[in-house]
């Protein structure tokens, strides 16, 4: 049976209420003013903040109002700024982790551009071999083509003048955009670099040496 008490009237019937239950609210009646406690929620104090003491008369905790609809609106964006808050710091310490087993010194950092600005200009040298090949056909189709100036150019021959005219534009576009690459190398290792260097605490130092040259 729930019971609720005005204090200090019933001090002695809910110390003995609250030694069951190890527990009881409590919460300021606005229609009489008065403390209104009991060994369970008392109606007065739905909807309203309220006190959870223990057995002693300590307590336990503070329940605050309900919020209302704008307090619940802000609320769910403030959990959601800081699940977003912490989704971020904990990716954030994942790559520095990744980053300090990658390199165990800076000058690890300045051998990994190297190598990944030789291997771009491994494929541009190897996409300009393909270009001159692909032009040195070209050369041979339209010395054949110059022939038909005046006559109707054999199906097969107009096929492979299109066919090495598309494969040249591709190797082309190919060459530029590895050119692009080097860019963003350098912007991926400079990164590196100075994040290296802010965990490790040391200052910045220049690359020891030159990266690779890239090929324009």
């Amino acid at each position: 049976m729930r019971k609720t008490a005005a204090f200090p009237f019933l001090a002695l019937l809910l110390v003995s209420t609250a030694q069951a239950s190890g527990e009881f609210y409590c919460c300021q009646d606005s229609a009489s003013g008065r403390r209104v406690c009991g060994d369970t929620l008392p109606e007065q104090c739905r909807g309203r903040a309220y006190r959870v003491l223990d057995s002693g008369g300590n307590v336990v905790k503070d329940v605050g109002p309900p919020l209302t609809p704008e307090q619940k609106a802000e609320q769910i964006l403030e959990n959601k700024r800081r699940k977003q808050q912490e989704d971020a710091g904990r990716e954030q310490r994942r790559r520095d982790q990744a980053l300090l087993d990658t390199y165990s010194t800076p000058e690890d950092i300045d051998l990994a551009q190297k190598k990944a600005e030789a291997d771009v200009n491994l494929t541009i040298q190897a996409t300009n071999e393909r270009i001159a090949t692909a032009q040195k056909k070209r050369k041979k189709l339209a010395d054949e083509a110059e022939f038909y100036k005046k006559k109707t150019m054999p199906p097969e021959l107009d096929k492979d003048l299109r066919a090495v005219e598309h494969e040249l534009r591709l190797q082309q576009e190919l060459v530029e955009l590895k050119k692009k690459e080097f860019d963003t190398i350098k912007s991926k290792y400079d990164a590196d670099r100075k994040r290296y260097f802010e965990l490790a605490r040391r200052p910045p130092a220049a690359p020891s040496g030159s990266a690779a040259t890239p090929l324009r």
